[in-house]
């Protein structure tokens, strides 16, 4: 959800005349689609990375606007902590040198803002959730001073008419607690990556990102710590999806449709990802725009759909469709949601390339495996499940190549094996340098080598620490330190030392 809001419609009139906007817009998505008018010639993709700020205690920094102010980058805004930021990477292709590029771009911007943060006696940490951080930091001040923050906040807490329910259950530890705002959401930063594909490729893509989804994620988790416990490899999922679960407890529990999700199918078309937003939640921000969609396509121009827009900017996909329109065209792409922060630069580049490469080799194959009829759409969310929880240590579905059926796979075993050789191969498709491939390669098959990912290194640091005397308080500040150490010398994580 990255448009301001600069007010909500609250009377049952104007609500009446969003829905109905919604609808007429998911006409006039129908009418462009059809007409042939989306961008297609050129495959973009594209990078945005939230960054934590903590202090000299490694605690949260509440300084997000101080360092903005400083910085002075419009492509770093503020995210909903105020101990957040994030940095947007200028969309780019994947040919030739185009990955490392991107890698050299964050990088610059990286260094830019931890700059702007030391200034305000701060430093930039690339995690997935601050371990440091506990329920007293999401309490007064804990938001970015902004309409559209707020009113989200107050949407959901409006629409669930109760206090927000955190139940995580990790392998010896357990979380339950009540939350009276999202700010748990807050502490979840994450990377998100995009994809352009045109309306024939949509279905393609999305559907090789959603069966990647829990490799993705095994591969590299790096949010073990919430609240001062030990919960999932990845507890950033969980921690977001029950901190914006609008639905109240009756309503979850008669199957209505949680707002965080990978899906309920394969997908069919990108037009059925945006029907299914209209058609199935109800609206968190109805806010009337300007533009008359209507008019504007009737008139041969191409309309921004902003309620369109807002609403699917509310449904959290893992991997969400996004619409939009760039020097006057419009174009469709996936945004991928799923992957935490950090740890380092170089860890972050892999990753991309590992999905931007095996989304491209998946989509690319004559005999797609969704589409051999012996794949259920739930082992994608049970392998996204194994993953987040127990990261390269997971078992995790994925089909046989000869028969389509899934099996079960060592997840590191199944990302050397298969996903790494498809990862070059689609490189390769994209024309990204041979050099470049064998170095993201060389830092991926590491990592699943020694099953070293941001995670295991931090509960490895902290059980470590532990066992020498220290109490979780003191393991998780000493552990913080040396990551942001490690971080800033920019070794990949699966060579990190012990902690």
């Amino acid at each position: 959800m990255g448009d301001e809001v600069s007010g909500t419609v609250t009377t049952p009139e104007g609500r009446r005349r969003y829905r109905e906007r919604l609808r007429s817009q998911l006409g006039v998505l129908r009418r462009l689609l059809d007409d042939g008018a989306f961008t297609t010639d050129d495959t973009m993709t594209g990078m945005e990375v939230e960054l934590a700020l903590v202090d000299p205690a490694a605690r949260p920094s509440r300084a997000n606007r101080d360092v903005l102010r400083t910085l002075a980058d419009p492509d770093v805004t503020t995210e909903l902590g105020s101990h957040t930021i994030e940095v947007n990477v200028p969309p780019a292709r994947m040919q030739r040198d185009g990955a490392v590029a991107l890698e050299e771009d964050l990088r610059a911007r990286m260094e830019a803002a931890d700059a702007a943060a030391r200034a305000h006696g701060a430093r930039v940490v690339m995690i997935g959730i601050v371990p440091t951080l506990l329920p007293e930091d999401q309490r007064e001040g804990w938001m970015t001073r902004s309409p559209r923050y707020r009113a989200l906040d107050e949407a959901v807490r409006a629409q669930r008419g109760e206090d927000l329910l955190l139940d995580i259950r990790g392998e010896d530890e357990r979380l339950l607690a009540h939350s009276p705002s999202i700010a748990p959401e807050a502490a979840c930063t994450s990377v998100q990556l995009h994809l352009q594909a045109s309306p024939e490729d949509f279905a393609a893509v999305h559907n090789a990102a959603q069966l990647l989804a829990g490799p993705q994620v095994a591969l590299a988790a790096n949010s073990p710590f919430y609240a001062g416990r030990r919960l999932w490899d990845e507890s950033r999922l969980p921690v977001f999806a029950q901190a914006t679960d609008s639905r109240p407890p009756e309503l979850a529990a008669q199957g209505v449709r949680e707002r965080v999700l990978l899906g309920h199918e394969w997908t069919s078309s990108a037009y059925a990802l945006f029907e299914d937003s209209v058609l199935h939640y109800p609206p968190l921000l109805p806010e009337l725009a300007e533009e008359d969609a209507l008019r504007v396509f009737a008139r041969g121009g191409v309309p921004r759909l902003a309620e369109l827009k807002m609403q699917n900017g509310t449904v959290w996909r893992w991997n969400r469709p996004v619409y939009d329109v760039v020097d006057g065209a419009p174009h469709l792409r996936v945004e991928n949601r799923l992957l935490p922060s950090g740890p380092t630069v170089l860890d972050m580049a892999a990753n991309a390339a590992f999905w931007f490469g095996a989304v491209r080799a998946l989509a690319d194959r004559d005999r797609r495996p969704w589409e051999r009829g012996a794949l259920p759409f739930s082992i994608a969310r049970a392998s996204l499940d194994a993953g987040a929880q127990r990261g390269l240590r997971s078992t995790l579905w994925w089909p046989d190549e000869r028969t389509g059926r899934a099996e079960e796979r060592d997840a590191a075993d199944l990302v050397r094996r298969t996903l790494l050789p498809l990862v070059h191969e689609g490189l390769t498709s994209w024309g990204v340098d041979q050099g470049a491939i064998d170095r993201y390669l060389g830092v991926l098959d590491e990592r699943a080598r020694t099953r070293q990912t941001g995670a295991q290194w931090q509960h490895d640091a902290v059980a470590a620490a532990e066992g020498r005397g220290a109490d979780r308080h003191e393991a998780l500040h000493g552990m913080l330190t040396r990551y942001a150490e490690l971080m800033r010398d920019g070794g990949a994580v699966g060579g990190w030392p012990a902690g």
